[in-house]
């Protein structure tokens, strides 16, 4: 296969959830900029594209993002409230974070209440389609490091579902409820997650024009 055909299956197969990342992070304008500067990184370094490719062209868009942000803090500012207002009112799936609650506003709520960290990283798995594996990659971290990051990060959507709309949550029917012991932010995200042995992995850096090396 030629450089040309892999570029050109890995565009088609990754455009729409790169997209869909960059856009959930920085708004549909400024993420289709993004998108297009992570796929001209790709080009340029189609050589080291690994397989599966969207674990590390997440990872380009959001060094790209981090560089924007760096560079032009008004901008970024705008481009993540547009974010934001999208993730808070656009997203038919939240059910896929907030398993078992009712009111989906209530869990949009939860979910923007959280700090960006978390929500990025409860998107990747439950809106993204990431393994854990893949999404410690895009955030540059060690499984170990990101399973307990995850691990926090339920705890918090599940407290904040409790402050938001408690009468909701409470008003679960029994069929609905999820199983004994399970949390309603727990049985979003994988179960694989919990099981990752606690190994740890080396640190992955950056070049200037934001791949993951």
């Amino acid at each position: 296969m030629t450089h040309a055909q892999r570029f050109r299956d890995v565009y088609e197969e990754c455009y729409p959830r790169v997209l869909a990342y960059a856009t959930s992070l920085v708004g549909r304008q400024v993420g289709e900029d993004i998108t297009s500067e992570t796929f001209t990184v790709a080009w340029r370094r189609v050589r080291d594209i690994p397989q599966p490719a969207l674990p590390w062209l997440l990872g380009v868009a959001r060094n790209l993002v981090r560089e924007l942000r760096r560079r032009d803090s008004h901008q970024y500012a705008v481009a993540a409230e547009e974010a934001q207002r999208i993730s808070s009112g656009a997203r038919s799936d939240v059910g896929d974070v907030a398993a078992d609650v009712t009111d989906r506003e209530a869990a949009l709520q939860a979910l923007a209440s959280l700090s960006d960290a978390d929500r990025e990283l409860l998107t990747l798995i439950a809106w993204h389609g990431l393994s854990p594996k893949q999404a410690a990659r895009v955030l540059g971290c060690t499984i170990a490091t990101l399973t307990v990051r995850l691990h926090r990060a339920r705890r918090r959507l599940e407290k904040a579902l409790e402050a938001v709309s408690p009468a909701e949550t409470a008003s679960v029917a029994p069929a609905q409820a999820p199983p004994a012991q399970t949390s309603p932010a727990q049985a979003s995200v994988p179960a694989s997650a919990a099981q990752v042995p606690p190994a740890r992995a080396p640190h992955h850096s950056t070049d200037r024009k934001g791949a993951l090396t």
